[in-house]
């Protein structure tokens, strides 16, 4: 089983695109086009590979959920990366700077950002390939 993608609402694609490509430059814009959801005409596209993308739509109204709050709602996604430090290197270099440095250890390091949107983002680097070290709950 894998999670195949994830759709998200946003306010404008354009600025969600460029977030993302600096974040996974080799995925690319698979598709795209335009629709109605419940009646608002909204623009979309699908940024990713062959096996797994985001699915942008720019109908998106309001703010995000309070990341710092506990209302229901999207806490954060994930995504492992081979190299957090280039990435991080990378999104600083379009303006977007660390919000929480994860955790730091033998087994894994991750950092978190906030998108344009204003979801949150962990990527992770994994240190070991033994599940039983990635995975400690400690």
């Amino acid at each position: 089983m894998r999670l195949e993608h994830l759709n998200l609402v946003v306010n404008d694609l354009d600025e969600s695109l460029f977030f993302y490509q600096a974040a996974f430059p080799h995925w690319r814009v698979r598709g795209g086009g335009e629709s109605t959801w419940h009646g608002t005409p909204r623009k979309w596209l699908h940024f990713g590979d062959d096996y797994h993308y985001l699915s942008l739509n720019d109908s998106g109204t309001g703010k995000a959920r309070d990341l710092k709050g506990n209302t229901i709602g999207l806490a954060h996604f994930a995504y492992v990366v081979d190299n957090v430090d280039a990435l991080v290197k990378r999104l600083a270099n379009i303006g977007f700077e660390v919000a929480i440095v994860g955790a730091v250890n033998e087994a894994y390091k991750s950092r978190y950002f906030i998108d344009p949107n204003g979801f949150e983002v962990e990527f992770i680097e994994y240190l070991t390939d033994i599940p039983s070290e990635r995975n400690q709950y400690v």
